[in-house]
């Protein structure tokens, strides 16, 4: 069964459950099942070993594996950080200043985007570390937290994509290498090609558009809206009956003795630590300082745990100096505060692990192998090659869950088969996996990136996933588009055109929209 098509079956149960039952942990559960039962060939014992594999991935995997647990101890950490914040006062003290300077929801809603673009060195660093920043403003400003979570989603990993000064970059410019290694039609560097590739990801392009689009105005449709004019009309950020990963449960005491540092201070050190330790590891490991080397090299994990504890001390430092002047100040209150800050990430914890271990297991069935072969099998028209392209690493990315698999497996095959049939569109078609792994990766349930960022905006994440859906739908159908174009005309910059002229056109029309619904409200 294993590299047939049998082996989509267990992401396509899952993702169906997910999306009918809005129950995550189950419909992952159920989809480690199925693959469990399908790789065993239905034994029951080999069955059991296979779940018990998927459960400990995470932990163990021919070795510790300290890639997925550094970035469960991160999020523990940044648990703790939320609730020594929260406890000091420093969320509430940093609204009241940023919201005297910060007047409009407008300028909340740019100013995520604009942490978005800056925080641009990794997706993982990049949806947390924008959470903790804009969720006290977007909070004040009535911004759903679905808005807030769709906002990241948005400006993490499509600016990673393009940004070759980002983990996301240098795994790239290295595959690069590989393929153009292959070809001598082609004299790029793999640096030239990756920056060159930037304005054919249309993807990146339109989902960018459409963010500044919706973050300017007041527009936006389907669960966005519901959630939307919940948050306007009866100040419910979320649905609190839902669980909201990164959510404290613990009740602080109130004061007015919270300062804008106690949130600033430790947020700025996590970024700044967290910087300097991925330059220090990817020196140690390149033995030279070459920034395209280090970023290759770095560890990312390791330096956001080392980031994480840093700040997660001096936020507690902080809280310690508040004890002469606040009365409400104790040391038992910081160990329910860290109790407290564990607990609140424990969700978003148990899905990454339950998702991590199905992704393990599609990985095991071939499933990305089974859905590339299929297409080289198919006789395609090369007009056709790179619309073609771009939707299966969409599909790939929502069955599996990972963007960088999908690149790993298609990037090779794309390269192999535009190297062969249509050389001067080799560029393009890589770029046309980028855009569709990043497309669904956006889209996935069980995305390790759409986990996360529903748990930096403190948003639940089947929330996420339903309101963000209609938009990244919307964006691929533009990208789509230009694919096509651009694989009927041949030029690059005539798909570029169709892309903008379609925004343009859908821009246009929601703004008439909107008016029109403004003047039937007054």
């Amino acid at each position: 069964m294993i590299g047939t098509w049998v082996s989509i079956l267990p992401p396509v149960i899952a993702i169906v459950m997910v999306l009918v039952t809005r129950r995550v942990l189950l419909s992952l559960g159920a989809g480690i099942v199925t693959a469990a039962l399908l790789i065993a060939e239905f034994s029951p014992m080999a069955t059991l070993k296979n779940v018990w594999t998927a459960m400990t991935v995470s932990f163990w995997d021919e070795g510790l594996n300290t890639y997925n647990i550094f970035i469960m101890l991160f999020l523990l950490l940044l648990g703790v950080i939320t609730a020594f914040v929260s406890l000091s006062g420093g969320s509430t003290a940093f609204a009241r200043w940023a919201v005297k300077r910060i007047r409009t929801k407008r300028g909340a809603k740019l100013l995520t985007l604009i942490l978005g673009i800056a925080i641009f060195v990794d997706d993982y660093f990049n949806a947390l570390a924008v959470g903790q920043i804009a969720r006290p403003i977007t909070d004040q400003h009535k911004i759903s937290r679905a808005k807030l979570a769709y906002f990241i989603d948005s400006t993490s990993a499509p600016i990673c994509v393009v940004s070759p000064i980002s983990s996301w970059g240098a795994f790239l410019i290295g595959q690069l290498a590989l393929i153009l290694g292959t070809t001598a039609t082609l004299s790029y560097s793999p640096l030239t090609a990756f920056i060159l590739m930037a304005p054919m990801n249309f993807y990146v392009i339109a989902t960018l558009s459409m963010v500044f689009f919706f973050a300017w105005t007041n527009h936006d449709f389907f669960e966005m809206k519901k959630h939307e004019d919940r948050a306007v009309n009866e100040g419910l950020l979320y649905d609190p009956e839902k669980e909201i990963p990164g959510e404290l449960k613990e009740e602080f005491p109130e004061h007015s003795h919270g300062k804008v540092r106690d949130l600033v201070a430790p947020i700025v050190t996590l970024i700044v630590v967290t910087l300097g330790m991925m330059v220090y590891t990817g020196y140690k490991e390149a033995g030279v300082f070459d920034i395209w080397a280090i970023f290759e090299n770095t560890d990312v994990p390791k330096s956001l745990v080392v980031g994480g504890v840093t700040a997660t001390l001096l936020a507690m430092l902080l809280y310690t100096l508040q004890m002469k002047v606040n009365k409400t100040a104790s040391v038992s209150w910081m160990g329910r505060a860290f109790i407290s800050g564990l607990k609140a990430m424990m969700p978003a914890i148990l899905i990454l692990i339950f998702a991590w271990g199905l992704t393990d297991l599609i990985a095991t069935l071939d499933t990305g192998l089974f859905l590339s072969t299929t297409v080289e099998q198919l006789n395609i028209p090369i007009a056709f090659l790179p619309v073609l392209i771009f939707v299966l690493a969409g599909l790939m990315a929502f069955s599996t869950g990972t963007s960088w698999g999908s690149f790993g497996i298609l990037l090779p095959i794309a390269g192999t088969i535009m190297v062969n049939a249509a050389p001067d569109l080799l560029l393009p078609a890589l770029a046309a996996v980028l855009a569709g792994a990043v497309f669904g990766d956006h889209c996935s349930p069980i995305s390790d990136t759409t986990i996360l960022s529903s748990t930096g905006a403190g948003c639940n994440h089947m929330d996420h996933v339903a309101t963000q859906l209609p938009y990244a739908l919307v964006a691929a159908g533009i990208s789509a588009l230009g694919y096509f174009v651009l694989g009927l005309t041949g030029s690059v910059w005539i798909g570029l055109a169709a892309v903008v002229i379609v925004l343009i056109v859908l821009f246009t029309y929601w703004t008439a929209k909107g008016k029109q619904r403004q003047a039937r409200t007054i």
